[in-house]
């Protein structure tokens, strides 16, 4: 798989199985992404690697321990990943290999925006 952000500086590619892919609706992922949720999928780090623009990667500290990754250029959110966990990756070119799984942090979604599909919904997250 392969991806990159808007402009096309930051390139990367994954030689690995994506995690369940998941949607959540938490305020932050709102509003990293300006959207009504970000969907999501855990990567093993050792499984994503940079092939352009590497430089060009601005981390943010949400929260304790949550980063979150974009394009210095065009502001493209590339990434986000807790210190103690795998990273978690949007802009996939094509086919990631499966659906979404689940909603999380339905408790905190966007008050304009109703869930359509039959999809299981978490609240809340722990």
């Amino acid at each position: 798989m392969t991806g990159s952000c808007l402009c096309g500086a930051i390139r990367f590619e994954i030689d690995g199985e994506l995690g369940p892919i998941t949607c959540c609706h938490c305020s932050q992922c709102r509003r990293a992404s300006g959207t009504a949720f970000a969907t999501n999928a855990n990567v093993a780090r050792s499984a994503h690697r940079f092939t352009a623009g590497a430089e060009l990667i601005a981390e943010y500290e949400s929260s304790p321990g949550k980063l979150r990754a974009f394009c210095s250029r065009c502001g493209s959110p590339m990434y986000s990943r807790m210190v103690s966990e795998p990273d978690r990756l949007g802009t996939i070119d094509g086919d990631p290999g499966g659906q979404p799984v689940l909603h999380v942090w339905t408790a905190d979604k966007a008050a304009w925006y109703s869930i359509h599909d039959t999809l299981p919904q978490l609240p809340e997250v722990r």
